[in-house]
C-alpha cells in the first residue's frame, strides 16, 4: 500500500509545482513586455487623423514601454487591407492596430475575412471627433426641429451631401431620416473638400462635417450649425444642441479613434497597453494635440471600448440593410 501512496504524493507534487510555475510564469512574461520595437498599424496612408493621433501615441508609448515604437502605414480597401495584416499578427502585443469608427462602418457593410468582434481584441478607445449638421445660410430652418418640419413638409426636396457612398457622413444621414421619419436626397462625393465646397456654394443644403473642419466656416457666417451628432455637445460649439437633446432621442454618430490588438493577445499584454494609453491621454501636451485636430480625449476600460464597437456595429448593420446601402 506504501508505493502507491508515494507514487499518487509524487504525483499530486508535480501537479502543484506545474501550476505554481505557471502563476510565476504570467507575471514574468508580462515584465518582459514588450521584448522587441512595437509596431501600430494604421490601415490608411499618411496624414490623416488615424496617422496623426497613431504617430502621437507612438512617441508617448516609446517613452513609457522602453521599446521604439513605430508607425507602419498599410491603407488599402477603405481600411481592410491594414486590419487584415493584424487579424493574422502573433498575438504578443507586438503588433497593434489604430482604427477609427469606419471599423463599424466598414463591419456593416462588407463581407469580410474575419470576425471584427472576436478576431481583434479592444485595448483602449482614445478619442472622438463629434460631427455638426451644417447647413448653407439659404436654408429656412435653423436648428434641428424647424429642419425636420422642413424635410416633413417636403419630402424629397431637401438634399445632403456625404464624404461617399458608405461613409459615416452618409450613414449619419441615413440615420437621421430613419429616426425623424423623413426624406431626403443623398449626395455622395469623392472625398471631403468637394462636399463641403458644393454646401458652401449653395448646390447642396446639408452636411455632416466635423466640428474642427467646419467652425471657420460657421464663425464666417458661411455655414450655419444645425445640430451636433454627439451626445454630448461639442467643447467647440457649446451653444448647438445635439440632435439627442432636439428631440431625436438616442441620435449618437461621432467619428472614435482606439486601439485593437490580434484577438488572442493576453489580458495581462492588453491591461498594460490600455494603463499606459489612458495614463498619456492625461497628459495636458496630449490633449493640446488633439484639441488642434478638433478631437476630443477618451479613456476607459477595454471592455467598453468592445462595447461601443459592438454597438455601432449592430446601428450600421441597421442602417444599411433599411436604407438598401450596397458598395460595388
Amino acid at each position: 500500500m506504501l508505493l502507491p501512496r508515494l507514487t499518487k504524493l509524487r504525483a499530486l507534487l508535480g501537479l502543484s509545482l506545474f501550476a505554481l510555475a505557471g502563476v510565476l510564469a504570467a507575471p514574468a512574461a508580462a515584465q518582459e513586455y514588450p521584448i522587441r520595437p512595437v509596431r501600430i498599424l494604421v490601415p490608411f496612408p499618411p496624414g490623416g487623423g488615424t496617422d496623426i493621433l497613431a504617430r502621437l501615441l507612438a512617441q508617448k508609448l516609446t517613452e513609457s514601454l522602453g521599446q521604439q515604437v513605430i508607425v507602419d502605414n498599410r491603407s488599402g480597401a477603405g481600411g481592410k487591407t491594414g486590419t487584415e495584416i493584424a487579424v493574422k499578427a502573433a498575438p504578443d502585443g507586438q503588433t497593434i492596430l489604430m482604427v477609427s469608427a469606419s471599423y463599424a462602418v466598414n463591419a456593416a457593410i462588407y463581407r469580410l475575412g474575419f470576425d471584427p468582434v472576436r478576431d481583434l481584441a479592444p485595448v483602449a478607445q482614445m478619442a472622438l471627433v463629434p460631427f455638426v449638421l451644417v447647413a448653407h445660410p439659404s436654408l429656412p430652418a435653423g436648428n434641428m426641429k424647424e429642419l425636420i418640419a422642413l424635410a416633413r413638409a417636403k419630402p424629397g426636396q431637401l438634399n445632403y451631401a456625404s464624404t461617399g457612398n458608405g461613409s459615416s457622413p452618409h450613414l449619419a444621414g441615413e440615420l437621421l431620416t430613419m429616426m425623424t421619419d423623413t426624406r431626403m436626397v443623398h449626395v455622395p462625393y469623392k472625398g471631403g473638400g468637394p462636399a463641403l465646397t458644393d454646401v458652401l456654394a449653395g448646390q447642396v443644403q446639408l452636411l455632416f462635417n466635423t466640428v474642427v473642419q467646419s467652425l471657420p466656416h460657421i464663425k464666417s457666417g458661411r455655414l450655419k450649425p444645425i445640430a451636433v451628432g454627439s451626445l454630448k455637445r461639442s467643447s467647440a460649439l457649446p451653444q448647438v444642441q445635439t440632435i439627442d437633446e432636439s428631440g431625436v432621442t438616442g441620435y449618437d454618430v461621432t467619428n472614435w479613434f482606439g486601439v485593437l490588438a490580434p484577438g488572442r493577445t493576453p489580458q495581462s499584454i492588453v491591461t498594460r497597453l490600455n494603463k499606459d494609453i489612458v495614463q498619456h491621454l492625461q497628459g495636458a501636451d496630449f490633449r493640446s494635440r488633439l484639441a488642434t485636430e478638433g478631437a476630443e480625449p477618451v479613456s476607459g476600460t477595454p471592455a467598453e471600448f468592445g462595447q461601443l464597437i459592438r454597438a455601432d456595429i449592430e446601428k450600421y448593420t441597421r442602417v444599411v440593410k433599411a436604407a438598401g446601402i450596397r458598395i460595388e
